[in-house]
């Protein structure tokens, strides 16, 4: 996979950017990258950090580098919370019910017999 457009650091076998830790050698296919969702997974990292032919020092400072761009981010609340958060959001957003300022006349129509609109300039 190609580099990403927003590169923060650049050593000499890895880089850091906007997705995450990226081989800076294009011939791997971005099979060594690691995205910014896995950043944080010790198992994942390590195992990248074994193959063949990695720069360990390079490597090492890649990942703290990008964790320093990237703090871990925190854990959100159990599913269970959050689904009685909603529901007492919905039931205070029900007593507030209003009328839309648009309707939509479309309904019952087929797009292809609607009138087209464009942007004059």
């Amino acid at each position: 996979m190609a580099l990403h457009r927003d590169i923060f650091w650049v050593g000499r076998q890895w880089a850091v950017t906007g997705s995450g830790v990226q081989a800076v050698d294009q011939r791997l296919r971005g099979v060594l990258d690691i995205e910014l969702a896995r950043l944080w997974d010790d198992d994942y990292v390590q195992s990248r950090r074994a193959k063949p032919g990695v720069n360990a020092a390079d490597f090492d400072k890649a990942v703290a580098v990008a964790r320093e761009r990237y703090p871990k981010a925190p854990v959100v609340a159990p599913v269970i919370a959050q689904r009685d958060k909603l529901s007492a959001a919905e039931s205070t957003s029900a007593a507030n019910e209003f009328e839309p300022a648009m309707k939509l006349r479309a309904e019952g129509s087929l797009a292809r017999f609607l009138p087209q609109w464009r942007i004059r300039r």
